[in-house]
């Protein structure tokens, strides 16, 4: 079963659901801003993605360029503003089993499939 870390007010991230509900695709839909990641299901995430936490922040975000912005935090202290600050984290992610990616473009998340 897929899994979509999605916010639903993102084009993007509607974009996504919207082509896995094309494809029938069966998912759990987690609303990330509402039900925030754990420390332990972002690392988790992150190891899925193969990427490093700064690299899941969304940067233009207002909360980033006030609090974070020019700053260089460990890896431990970037998915701590992430579980604080849900906003930072960028979206959508699906997940497959053992494999994640973020579904920017939405069409990505056929890669996934």
């Amino acid at each position: 079963m897929l899994t979509i870390y999605h916010n639903n007010r993102c084009g993007k991230s509607r974009g996504a659901v919207c082509i896995l509900e094309e494809r029938n695709e069966q998912f759990e839909t987690v609303e990330y801003l509402k039900d925030v990641p754990s420390i332990e299901e972002l690392k988790s995430i992150l190891k899925k993605l193969n990427i490093k936490p700064h690299d899941l922040i969304r940067t233009k975000e207002q909360v980033y360029i006030d609090k974070y912005k020019g700053k260089n935090l460990s890896d431990e202290e970037w998915i701590q503003a992430m579980h604080e600050n849900p906003i930072l984290i960028e979206r959508p992610i699906v997940i497959n089993g053992n494999k994640a990616i973020i579904a920017r473009p939405p069409e990505k998340v056929l890669e996934i499939l």
